[in-house]
């Protein structure tokens, strides 16, 4: 079984932590979530059930994202070596497929109100916009500063949630005037596609992560570029970088020094590398110093042609 130290894996402080920040916008998600689906039922309005089904979507992504962040912060052991960061990333998976199946549904129910609009309540839509505006708002600055992929994902859906209910406001200021309720599936539809739209962004960046896939601000030709750029060194290849959760990066490379090098010379060489690659976002890197005869130097001036 995996062994791993509690009392490291939470951080001390008068900081707020990710697991804090976290768990209350979860609190504040799910206890609003119960409002807009009484809300939404009593008022019926497909936009506001569109919103409910979407904060439903949240509120499990927050719950998996408030578990499983505490459990990200536990070191490496015998079964995940690296660590237990990538767990984060499964609460942005598991709430993205929520997320879509949900777009689902309120599209099924949304479309055929387009050609049969149903009445709705507007001042009830009314009272639930401004509630969703000051919950989320409230939510939205809470996650504010978060660093982790996790954080700013659940960020950026209570910033959509606050455009959302702003158009919900808006759509409900007009049809307490002008019988117009061929608005509410309308902006429904609206709301959804935006939704989803969102969730299909972040849910190809958490896919890129759990594939292995170059981190987008890193790129393989700058980084062996300035290793080759390195005083004794003649060749780089065989590199391989990855992140671990969008934050930490992992890098591995071969390189073939200026002639024979000592063992101290080749440490040398290792921190060089190693201390560039910080200042470019790689947090760990495991480096092999390979044969000086495999590199394509010029053995009368010991100068590199490539």
């Amino acid at each position: 079984m995996p062994r791993y130290n509690r009392g490291m894996a939470e951080g001390h402080g008068h900081h707020h932590t990710p697991t804090e920040r976290i768990g209350v916008a979860l609190a504040l998600n799910l206890g609003f979530t119960m409002v807009e689906i009484v809300g939404g039922l009593l008022t019926n309005s497909m936009a506001v059930l569109s919103d409910a089904l979407h904060d439903l979507g949240d509120t499990i992504s927050l719950g998996l994202a408030w578990h499983l962040t505490r459990v990200s912060r536990h070191r490496g052991d015998e079964l995940f070596t690296y660590g237990y960061r990538r767990f984060t990333l499964l609460s942005a998976l598991i709430a993205a497929v929520v997320l879509v199946a949900g777009a689902v549904i309120v599209l099924a129910e949304s479309i055929p109100r387009i050609l049969s609009p149903e009445p709705t309540s507007a001042p009830g839509m009314l009272v639930l916009a401004l509630l969703g505006l000051a919950v989320n708002g409230i939510a939205a600055l809470r996650m504010r500063g978060g660093t982790t992929l996790n954080e700013r994902i659940v960020t950026w859906h209570f910033l959509e949630d606050v455009l959302g209910w702003a158009a919900v406001l808006v759509a409900s200021v007009i049809m307490m005037f002008r019988d117009v309720p061929i608005l509410d599936p309308v902006l429904s539809i609206l709301i959804t596609v935006y939704v989803l739209w969102n969730v299909i962004r972040h849910l190809r960046r958490v896919l890129s992560i759990l594939l292995q896939a170059v981190p987008g601000e890193i790129r393989l030709e700058d980084i062996e570029r300035r290793i080759r750029a390195i005083p004794g060194i003649c060749d780089v290849h065989h590199t391989h970088v990855w992140s671990q959760d969008g934050e930490h990066h992992v890098l591995t490379t071969h390189i073939v020094p200026q002639g024979t090098v000592s063992l101290e010379e080749a440490a040398a060489l290792r921190a060089a590398i190693r201390a560039d690659l910080r200042r470019m976002g790689v947090q760990h890197a495991t480096i092999e110093v390979e044969a000086p005869g495999t590199c394509p130097c010029d053995e009368h001036d010991g100068e590199c042609r490539s």
